[in-house]
């Protein structure tokens, strides 16, 4: 039995570990546009299964301008929980447009509360707890980026 949690503690450190290494493969350039002001995320892309349900789990930092975009491919309500997520989060929930209609600030680590999105949407971008109410960021600004520009061209 302590075999097995010894076990399971080198895996959890070692993933935590390499999890920043393999999302460097996975970034982006996702930029806000809020009134006159626009802001530069570098992204990882969350849009596999696996991805999408690891997140941001086990990280313990991310830079102010970094961020998860989740992608869902079609708009749908969604819900997250921060599970195994170490530090806090806003979450911003997008429409297919690009248009952010819902932001939730400063998610607690740790917390499995869900975090619903409200209406259905097709993005979730996750950046910096505190972040959106530092940048003045509302329901209403806009997201740019290739997945939103391609959606928006069909």
């Amino acid at each position: 039995m302590r075999a097995t949690r010894n076990f399971i503690a080198s895996a959890l450190l070692l993933l935590a570990t390499l999890a920043p290494a393999f999302a460097q493969d996975n970034e982006e350039v996702a930029i806000i546009h809020s009134g006159d002001q626009s802001f530069t995320f570098t992204v990882e892309i969350a849009d596999t299964p696996e991805e999408t349900s690891r997140g941001l789990m086990f990280r313990e930092e991310l830079g102010p301008d970094a961020g998860m975009l989740f992608d869902f491919v079609e708009e749908r309500p969604t819900s997250f929980w921060m599970q195994n997520t170490l530090i806090p989060l806003d979450m911003l929930f997008i429409k297919a447009d690009g248009r952010i209609v819902r932001i939730h600030e400063n998610a607690k680590p740790m917390d499995t509360t869900p975090i619903p999105s409200g209406e259905p949407v097709r993005f979730v971008l996750e950046i910096p707890g505190g972040r959106s109410a530092e940048l003045g960021l509302e329901a209403g600004a806009r997201l740019e980026h290739s997945r939103v520009e391609a959606e928006a061209a069909e």
